[in-house]
């Protein structure tokens, strides 16, 4: 797990050759300004105690309250939340938000958990890491495995322990307690806005010629996307989840396998001609045009990346291929949108959600659609056009896009040489 923050700050490395920082901004953005592991007892259905164990990551806030999701999952580890909060740093610097970036997780597997074990986990979890969170502070969000229901109760123990309604202390929460329409689908609308602008660039017309997509992680995201891109022309030829994957050459009713995957939680065969089960590994070999690993971090690797066939990447994970497989893709001429900037529109509309909870003024779903897409385009064009004038990859644009809006906050503090004038 160390490799992965590793791989991460390898990024930062890279992108400091293409824009113009302070090295004292660099030597900063190399460690996180705040890491916290807490242990968390939980008083089981059963009568027994229980010890979990969760982290809290306040990466960076120069720019703003540290922002970013809370996952319970199994292999939590540290090194990967110190990554995933970094990741955040950029991302929201890279689309022009005034957050930072952080990150939580607790070691759990929540499927083996009751709901009522979940709810105290979750407020547990709050009540530990409450001094180092708020409004103002940092603003944790769903990851993996937590959703709108886990957000409400861990709003509900923070403002209980403030002793005054925080509405906007999480984000994700359910509508109806302060949360923001159109974040059920953001992440994945902010990427199929990032593809619209590349099919201009590329002079693609998905109507005329279907292009061909594979989905890896039928998730949330995962689902949104797969409809999005139907919905535009494109030919949906295989998904996954992490049990298995669904294949037909012939294209996928989308729509089908969102219902399958709602009735039994998993993707399934759903009766088409031509249909056959595969592999993730498998999916991630296939010969498409677009490719869309929406799981976790590291699935494309040295191992494997020689095999993958697709043109273009739209990561909606985070941090799916790996720092040491990106020279390959590089090299192929694949196209990659990368994390910080593909699945930004889950952040977007989190700060379009902070905003309204904290003006008490509440947007409509067009209009958060419009600015939406109005900021992934924006900051899609600016990423391009620096990639394109530089002659280097999307993703080490990105990194030096935020880098060069995260290196003018650190050095307004000042630097050694105004200090030394």
């Amino acid at each position: 797990m160390q490799d992965v923050f590793a791989g991460a700050l390898a990024r930062l490395d890279t992108a400091a050759g293409f824009t113009k920082v302070d090295p004292e901004a660099l030597q900063r953005l190399r460690q996180p300004k705040l890491m916290v592991e807490v242990s968390i007892p939980v008083r089981m259905d059963d009568g027994a105690l229980k010890i979990f164990t969760g982290f809290r990551c306040r990466y960076d806030d120069t720019r703003g309250p540290a922002k970013g999701g809370i996952r319970f999952h199994q292999d939590v580890h540290p090194a990967e939340v110190r990554a995933l909060a970094f990741w955040m740093t950029f991302k929201c610097a890279v689309v022009g938000l005034p957050f930072g970036g952080g990150k939580g997780g607790v070691i759990v597997d929540p499927h083996t958990l009751s709901k009522a074990e979940l709810e105290r986990l979750s407020r547990g979890y709050i009540r530990a890491v409450a001094p180092f969170i708020g409004p103002d502070t940092d603003v944790p969000a769903p990851d993996v495995n937590t959703n709108a229901l886990i957000m409400a109760w861990m709003m509900d123990e923070y403002s209980t322990i403030t002793g005054s309604r925080q509405p906007g202390v999480i984000t994700g929460k359910p509508v109806s307690l302060g949360g923001s329409v159109g974040r059920d689908d953001a992440t994945a609308r902010g990427a199929f806005y990032c593809l619209q602008e590349l099919e201009k660039k590329l002079k693609w017309d998905s109507t005329q010629q279907p292009k061909t997509v594979a989905v890896q992680g039928f998730g949330n995201a995962g689902e949104h996307f797969a409809k999005f891109v139907s919905e535009a022309g494109y030919k949906v030829v295989a998904i996954s989840d992490s049990r298995a994957g669904l294949y037909n050459p012939a294209g996928i009713d989308v729509m089908k396998a969102i219902a399958a995957k709602t009735a039994t939680h998993h993707v399934k065969p759903i009766g088409q001609p031509g249909e056959k089960t595969i592999s993730n590994a498998e999916l991630l070999e296939l010969q498409v045009d677009l490719l869309a690993p929406a799981a976790v971090e590291s699935v494309i690797t040295p191992d494997n990346v020689e095999r993958v066939k697709a043109s273009v990447i739209i990561e909606l994970a985070n941090g799916p291929v790996t720092s040491d497989a990106d020279g390959v893709l590089n090299k192929r001429g694949t196209v990659v949108v990368p994390d910080i900037l593909a699945n930004a529109g889950g952040v977007t509309v989190s700060y379009f959600e902070w905003t309204q909870n904290k003006s008490g003024f509440y947007w409509t779903l067009e209009e958060v659609h419009t600015r939406l897409r109005q900021v992934m385009s924006r900051e899609f064009a600016a990423v391009y056009d620096l990639a394109m004038a530089r002659s280097i990859d999307l993703r080490t644009a990105a990194y030096a896009h935020a880098l060069g809006r995260l290196g003018a906050g650190l050095a307004a503090f000042g630097t050694k040489k105004t200090f030394k004038e």
